[in-house]
């Protein structure tokens, strides 16, 4: 075998018939080559359930117990706690199931374990991963496949679906390419910082802000978009209206609501309820913990099955209205491929990401051999879905007499105030998105305030500051830009380049360099990854 330092330098070339020959090392190689030959001296100890009399948690120590407590003593007396050369190796520390806590008396008390031992099944896993990919995205799908072109959007939701699969692959393995280290408590910053030291580290946490900020944003001009939908459908006659529905070109199919100019001047989507959201979310912002907020989670799934229903109900009223133009378009229908299709691209790498916590995720699968299974399993649900509610609404509306061009960032948006189901959606998705943004905001505070101060509250004045930061982006958008779509594919695209495309990929290449086993066609498929990142964020901008 061989011996390295921390650095991954070799120290002993090979070790063979027990000779060791360390007199050229410098007294601290010395030291870390003993630990490691130390390490080497014993076997697997384990302490065998039958050694336990009973259940009774006054037992009495074996002869096999003493000896774990006398070696972990012996490898603690060996060199101070803070040094990590000679702390006990793994083979010496029992499973968390066989811990005992035991006294100088003779006694052991069974140490339980809590939920930070507790495992899932694999669908417990998948649901997970589709519950927290689930966002707010999948009411952008049908404008996304408007922008591509009805064809081109399916190939594209398949073709980016399969691609942040592979990336989120690669990110979920990082861990395990890495020798001599302890990385079963790392993150994907963490390695990134192995690799590039302080600027990977840095880069990871910018870009994971920028995800974190603009889901926030986008929450807070959908929340504006909920909440006024909401109170126009209270304030105006509660009554089942037709199945017909908007265009924001001007035609509307629908009963016209009876609101008159002081509700308008006063509840306005754009000049007033981005401000009244300000009285309702500031505080939540501010709370130390969003322990409160986690319990609401459950919501979201709650919200997306509701939605695959007004999905399915819509689609079986309004029937299908597909006519296929391959390049050209017509009054109703739009060619099936676009050039516009970048912008779709854009939403989906937002609405495929969970790159920077599938580590996390994943550390609570019960079966870690199935990780890889579980995870394609999971992505293969989502893309599903995605393709599920943004074909349906897309082939469902009604051309003639409105152009398929009439489909909005927010599906919903078609669908007029008073209509009865979407008014359950609009407010179930209000509620949730009210215990989301906290949690999220709490996310960047931890994120940020705990690079910056090494405290995720270093106090009221400094988070304050931030959360007026964060929502006054999302009190701006709100009033000048709300349009979801397009802040999803920016925002998408500019942390997807690094998070997605960039990182994943040359952490990869650069593993396999250290290793002598990078090969041609891999760095050409991963270097094609990296370029095709930099090209989706250039043609949001572009295209």
């Amino acid at each position: 075998t061989s011996i390295m330092d921390e650095d991954s330098k070799p120290l002993l070339g090979s070790v063979q018939a027990g000779e060791y020959y360390t007199d050229s090392l410098d007294p601290k190689q010395r030291r870390y080559c003993f630990s490691f030959l130390l390490a080497l001296s014993f076997r697997p100890f384990h302490v065998e359930p039958r050694n336990i009399v009973g259940d009774d948690p006054q037992e009495r120590v074996s002869a096999e117990a003493a000896a774990l407590s006398s070696r972990v003593h012996y490898y603690g007396r060996l060199t101070a706690s803070s040094d990590p050369l000679l702390v006990p190796p793994d083979h010496v520390i029992p499973s968390p199931e066989d811990i005992y806590i035991y006294s100088p008396l003779g006694t052991a008390f069974k140490v339980r374990g809590g939920d930070s031992t507790a495992k899932n099944p694999s669908i417990v896993t998948i649901f997970a991963i589709w519950n927290t990919m689930m966002g707010t995205s999948i009411l952008s799908m049908p404008w996304g496949i408007k922008q591509a072109g009805f064809t081109l959007g399916i190939i594209i939701i398949v073709l980016m679906g399969l691609l942040t699969l592979y990336c989120c692959y690669r990110v979920l393995k990082s861990t395990k390419s890495i020798p001599y280290e302890d990385t079963s408590d790392w993150e994907f910053p963490d390695v990134c910082k192995y690799y590039f030291g302080g600027f990977g580290k840095w880069s990871s946490l910018v870009f994971s802000l920028v995800s974190l900020i603009g889901a926030m944003v986008v929450y807070w001009v959908l929340m504006s978009n909920f909440l006024f939908n909401t109170g126009k459908f209270i304030y105006s006659e509660c009554l089942f209206s037709p199945p017909f529905l908007i265009c924001s070109a001007g035609l509307m199919f629908s009963r016209k609501n009876g609101t008159g100019p002081v509700f308008d001047r006063w509840w306005s989507k754009t000049h007033t309820i981005p401000f009244y959201l300000i009285i309702l979310l500031l505080p939540l912002l501010n709370f130390r913990s969003a322990s409160f907020f986690a319990r609401f989670t459950f919501l979201g799934t709650l919200s997306v099955v509701y939605l695959i229903f007004l999905v399915t109900y819509k689609a079986i009223r309004l029937g299908f209205h597909l006519d296929f133009h391959w390049f050209d378009s017509s009054t109703f229908f739009l060619p099936e491929f676009r050039s516009l299709f970048p912008q779709l691209s854009g939403v989906l790498t937002l609405a495929f990401f969970i790159h920077n916590c599938i580590i996390t995720l994943m550390k609570s699968n019960k079966h870690q051999e199935n990780n890889v299974r579980d995870l394609s399993l999971a992505y293969l649900l989502v893309g599903l879905t995605y393709l599920y509610v943004g074909v349906l609404i897309f082939a469902a509306f009604p051309s003639p007499p409105l152009s398929k061009d009439c489909i909005e960032p927010n599906f919903l948006d078609n669908f007029p105030s008073s209509d009865v189901l979407v008014f359950v959606a609009r407010t179930g998705l209000l509620f949730q998105m009210t215990t989301v943004y906290p949690l999220l905001g709490y996310l960047v505070r931890v994120q940020l305030m705990g690079q910056l101060f090494g405290d995720h509250y270093p106090g009221f004045l400094h988070v304050f500051i931030l959360n007026i930061v964060v929502v006054g982006t999302g009190v701006l958008m709100a009033r000048f830009y709300p349009n979801i779509g397009s802040i999803s594919r920016y925002s998408g695209a500019i942390c997807g380049l690094a998070l997605v495309f960039v990182l994943p990929s040359l952490i990869h290449m650069v593993s396999l360099k250290r290793r002598g086993e990078l090969r041609w066609p891999s760095a050409v498929f991963h270097s094609f990854l990296v370029l095709l990142g930099v090209a989706n964020l250039f043609g949001q901008f572009f295209m």
